[in-house]
Order: structure tokens, then sequence, then C-alpha cells
């Protein structure tokens, strides 16, 4: 029988000898009591059925930092980690990709509509798709900060999982619209329910994960994106076929946000918001997953708000440098997201072909960011940032072959090819979650790049000229510039994060700084304050055991 670490045991010296009745009563409560520390975890909110406790986010207790502290001074079993990471990977993984998958699919569901004659039946004028396409994120910039906020105050998963249920919501009930107001405030509500998706993703992988796990799990999570927009081509292809009293737009419309609201409820009940409390995992699984972290520095997950740190995300140049990485990334985006089927529709495809031919585009996708992951495993330290400059390239080029080259051939290829900057964006991500210390702080921080992907993607389709189709030059040109102009935000940020780790390293040499590296693991510090705390700007893939 094992003895739980948890039980206080209440044998003493004075405790009379226990006739055999009594021990076998006593035998009977240990084993009963062995058998709830290897059952999941019911925490006592749902037990009682308090829906309103099990809404609120709780932060670990005193007791269970004190047994993850007991914990590091130990060196942990590396089969046990690996069995842990084993049970996240199946657990946290396949969620996130679905979610991210339903996160793109739905807010790119307007371009299929878009060649399945919407503009018409909606009687949409030159520049109102313009603005159906931008005001998407207007929603989500006037909501950017507040929903990084709420994200501190509720259960992670399940405040996601509400949004989620929202966009299916919002998505289903777009079939409806009769015309173009009707549609624009549905898709500036869709843009606010959506704010949440990528911040919520980036703290969960950081909540699960170690710093030199998070840039590969963000890369198998976003695969979904390549995924989505190849599925989004299959179901544009098959809905598009569907024979009803409804125009093909709206069974779009229809069936997608079904199956996201679907998902939410499914992610509601399944899916964890931490691992404290999670009964998916025994109490000494939970300890481990916190203390495979300690050398994180940053391994807590309070949501506990705090000014200081708020005042100094702000006065950190970083913070802007990230939120101009998220704008020059996503005013691409926001154009190819909406106008992708349009541009590769003017090469000549009809509207089936069309949905057909981004299929390619997002296995093209999903090969970059691979090839990134495998990439930045076998580099050696530093060269991360290297890595998302170099993957930008090829967008780059890309995009020049679509506005200059002559044929349908090479221009399609060309579109294909913008697709490896999906592989910069997912470094991009991971350099936030491992690179900024403090939850506030780093909730300001997530906040940054997201609202400069809004505002991105709020620019982007305005560059696309309704004159200027099907070519839509200019469109073409100023993603280019844009792509360009992230690459110099990311040679930035590598000085940035090279010259700061200098310091701190010299510092610590001369004897300026003295400190307990273990003082600083479970603390919530930021990275200015952390003297342990060192910028990654590469995470080769091995096995955290090796770092505690």
């Amino acid at each position: 029988m094992s003895i739980s670490p948890f039980r206080v045991d209440q044998n003493t010296p004075d405790t009379p000898n226990l006739d055999a009745e009594s021990k076998a009563e006593k035998a009977e409560v240990e084993q009963v009591e062995d058998v709830l520390n290897q059952t999941p975890y019911q925490p006592e909110e749902l037990r009682s059925g308090g829906i309103f406790n099990w809404l609120q986010k709780k932060n670990p207790s005193p007791q269970f930092l004190a047994d993850v502290a007991k914990m590091n001074e130990t060196e942990l079993d590396p089969r046990k980690v690996k069995h842990v990471e084993r049970k996240i990977d199946l657990l946290i993984m396949p969620a996130l990709a679905i979610c991210y998958m339903f996160y793109y699919v739905d807010k790119t569901t307007l371009s299929y509509a878009a060649i399945f004659d919407l503009k018409h039946d909606l009687h949409l004028g030159s520049s109102d798709y313009n603005w159906l396409s931008s005001l998407f994120y207007f929603g989500w910039l006037g909501w950017a900060l507040p929903t990084n906020i709420l994200m501190q105050k509720f259960p992670l998963n399940k405040y996601l999982a509400f949004n989620i249920f929202l966009w299916g919501v919002l998505l289903m009930a777009q079939a409806a619209s009769r015309n173009f107001t009707e549609l624009a405030v549905l898709r500036v509500l869709s843009g606010a329910a959506e704010a949440t998706a990528d911040p919520s993703f980036v703290l969960i992988t950081g909540t699960w994960y170690t710093r030199t796990q998070q840039p590969t799990r963000i890369g198998y999570w976003y695969l979904a994106n390549g995924f989505g927009i190849a599925l989004g081509g299959l179901f544009g292809y098959a809905i598009g076929h569907i024979k009803g009293s409804l125009s093909s737009w709206k069974y779009e419309f229809i069936i997608i946000g079904a199956l996201c609201s679907a998902w939410a409820i499914f992610m509601a009940i399944f899916v964890p918001d931490s691992p404290y409390f999670s009964h998916w995992f025994t109490p000494e699984e939970r300890l481990i997953i916190v203390s495979r972290k300690r050398g994180d520095h940053n391994s807590t997950d309070t949501r506990e708000w705090k000014p200081a740190q708020v005042l100094e995300a702000f006065i950190d140049p970083k913070t802007y440098l990230f939120f101009l990485f998220g704008f020059t990334a996503n005013v691409p985006n926001g154009a190819t997201s909406n106008f992708g089927t349009l541009i590769v529709q003017g090469f000549g495809f009809d509207t089936f072909q069309t949905t057909l031919m981004q299929i390619p585009y997002g296995m093209v996708i999903v090969a970059f960011i691979l090839a990134a992951i495998f990439i930045n495993a076998k580099l050696p330290p530093g060269y991360r940032t290297l890595l998302m400059a170099v993957t930008n390239v090829p967008t780059v080029v890309g995009f020049a072959m679509v506005a200059w080259c002559k044929g349908t051939a090479p221009r399609l290829a060309g579109f294909w090819l913008t697709g490896a900057s999906n592989a910069t964006f997912v470094l991009g991500l991971s350099l936030l979650s491992g690179n900024v210390g403090g939850q506030s702080k780093k909730a300001i921080a997530s906040a940054a790049v997201f609202l400069g992907v809004a505002i991105g993607n709020i620019v982007g389709p305005f560059l696309f000229k309704t004159s200027e189709a099907p070519t839509y030059y200019t469109g073409v040109v100023g993603c280019l510039v844009s792509r360009a102009l992230e690459i110099v935000i990311i040679l930035i940020l590598r000085v940035i994060f090279v010259v700061s780790n200098r310091r701190k390293d010299r510092f610590v040499a001369e004897g300026h700084v003295r400190y307990d590296e273990r003082s600083t693991e479970l603390e919530d510090i930021t990275d200015w304050k952390n003297p342990a705390f060192r910028y990654v700007t590469v995470s080769p893939i091995f096995d955290p055991v090796e770092r505690a």
C-alpha cells in the first residue's frame, strides 16, 4: 500500500494498541485514502455544486507551493517526468490544435463566402467588403486589453471555451444577415470574442510547458493553422455543392459555427484550467508538472494583478517592439486572410477550383512550420531570432512573384510561398512566452503583440483596391514591404536580448549582484527584477530534467 504524502499520521506513541477490529477498520480507511489520492482530483466547489465557485480563478495554495519547493530540493525522476509530459501532450496539444483550427477557419469563412455570391446577395458596395474584413479587428482591438485582464481573473480554459462558444454562435448569426450593416455589427462582435485566442493559447502553453519546450509546442498547435486553411478549402468545396433552400455562403456560416460551439462545450468540460487542480493528474504528478519548471524562474501561475509590473511593461522598449512585430506580421495576414481566395481566383480559376487551391497552401504552411521546429532544435544556442528572419525571406520572395511574375503557375507558386511567414510568427510567439517575466507584465506584453495584430489586420485589407482587381498590385507590394520591415524588428529584438544577457552576466561575474537562484524560481517577478532571468534567443529541444 502506498503512503500518501499529504496524509497526517494520527498514530503517536501515546496511542493505545488497537484491537484486531480497530486495526481492520483503520486499514480500510487508509485504503480508501490511498484510492482518493490516486483518483482524479475533484475541486471541492464542484463536489458541493457551487457553479460560481467553479468559475472563479484559484491560485495554488501555500501548502502546494511549499510541497513544490520541497520537491525542488531533489532531483526529479526522468521516467516520471517523461510520463507526466506524455500525459500533458495528449491532453493539451490536441485541444489547442483543434481550438486554433477553428480559430482560423472561423475568421476566414468570410473569404469563402465572398466567392459564393455574398457580395451580390448583400448588395455590397466597392469598399464594403474591405470594411467587413477590417471591422472584425476593430472588435478585436477594442477588447484586446480587457480580455487579457479577464484572463487573469477567471479560469483560463473555461474563459477560452466561453469565447469559442461565442465564435460559433456569432458565426451562425451571420448567416441571417440581410445587408452590410447587420453583417458589420456581427463581425465586430466576432472580433471581440476572438481577441482572447492567441494570448490565451500562449498563456496555456506557458502554464504547462517549460521555456525550452514552448517554441516546439507552440509550433505544434500552430500547425493547425495550415490544416485549418486546407480544411477550410475542403469545407468550401463540399458546402458549395449543397443544393438547399439557402445560399451556399449561408451554409458556410451555419455549419462551421455549429461545429465551433459544439467543440467549446466539450473543451469546457474535459480540458483543465491549470496543473494545480487538474483531475487528470495525481497529486504527485501535479507537483512534478510545476517542479520541472524550476529553471524557468517564473513557474507560478498567479493571477494577482500587480500595478508595478504593468508600469514596467509600459516603460520597457520590448513591449513596443512586440507591438510592431505584431503589426508588421499582420498587415499581410489581414490581406491574405480576406483577399487570398480573390487573389487566387484572379489567376484564372473558377469558384470550386479556387477553394481547392487553398489545400496546398495550407500544406505549405504546415511544411514550413515543421521545418522551423526541426531546424530550431538543431541550431546552437543564440540563433532563434536569426531563424525567424530567415523564414520570413521566402514570404518576401513570394509576394514579389505574385506582383511581378507572368503566368498562372509562378504567381500561384508565389502565393503558396507566402505561407512561410507562419513559421516566423510561431517562433515569435515563443519569444514572448519565454522572454517576459511576471504574469501581469506578460499579460501587457501579450496584449501589445495582439494590439499590433489587430491594427495590422485592420490596415491590410484597405491596401487592396477594388479598382485594381484581380491583380491588387498595391496590396501585394504593401504586403512585401511590411514583411521586410518585420525582419528589421526581429533583428532589433535580438540585439536587445543579447546585450541584456551580457550585462546581467557581467554584473554577476563582478559581484555586483548576488542571489539565491532557488529563491526566484517560484516568485512572480519580472525579467528586469529577476537577476537569474536570461532572455532566450533560441530554445533547443532537450529533456527538461537536464536543467533541473
